[in-house]
């Protein structure tokens, strides 16, 4: 489990095809306290430590993962959020967030509102429901309010802090982004089906 406070910015180092994809990302955190088989999410994905280095560690993603994310587009250079799995008595910032992404939205529109900026993302249909004002959506790993939403489209705002901690700051029209829906929306919207 996980909350979507972004904890580190780890760049993609290496990239390799071997039936399933094997990604090197180099982070700032002590690699000496991070175990084999940890979580760590990457982008908002859960993704499981397979070897460690001083300043890097190893993740394999399966095809399904691939196909259900942003990560066929992820190449060496490129950075990514991070975060470590939380322990207990650990302060939960954000909102509980399981790195299980539900699929990719896609950035329509972007500008400045004084030193914020707005992101209109759009939705998968099937996903949309799922979204509220004022709830919570976790996209690339980072928890996040929804200002409003309009059909499949829904609005974010990123404060200069948020830009300045992540790789929002980086954000351009077309970009692909992981989204994890609320998980209590889930639950609300199965329990009015069955109704």
């Amino acid at each position: 489990m996980f909350t979507g406070i972004v904890t580190d910015i780890g760049t993609i180092a290496q990239l390799d095809q071997q039936g399933d994809l094997r990604a090197r990302i180099s982070t700032h955190y002590d690699t000496a306290g991070i175990d084999l088989g940890a979580s760590i999410a990457s982008d908002g994905v859960c993704l499981t430590v397979i070897e460690l280095g001083t300043d890097w560690y190893d993740v394999q993603i399966s095809a399904e993962t691939v196909s259900k994310t942003n990560i066929a587009a992820w190449s060496i250079g490129k950075r990514v959020n991070l975060e470590r799995a939380l322990k207990v008595g650990d302060e939960l910032g954000g909102h509980i967030v399981s790195g299980h992404v539900d699929g990719v939205a896609e950035v329509v529109e972007l500008h400045d509102e004084g030193d914020s900026t707005r992101v209109t993302l759009r939705a998968p249909k099937a996903l949309a429901r799922f979204i509220a004002p004022k709830g919570s959506v976790a996209l690339n790993g980072t928890s996040l309010t929804v200002n409003d939403v309009r059909g499949c489209d829904f609005g974010i705002n990123f404060i200069p802090h948020t830009k300045e901690v992540t790789t929002w700051g980086e954000v351009k029209l077309g970009d692909q982004v992981n989204l994890e829906i609320d998980t209590l929306a889930r639950y609300v919207a199965r329990l009015h089906e069955a109704g």
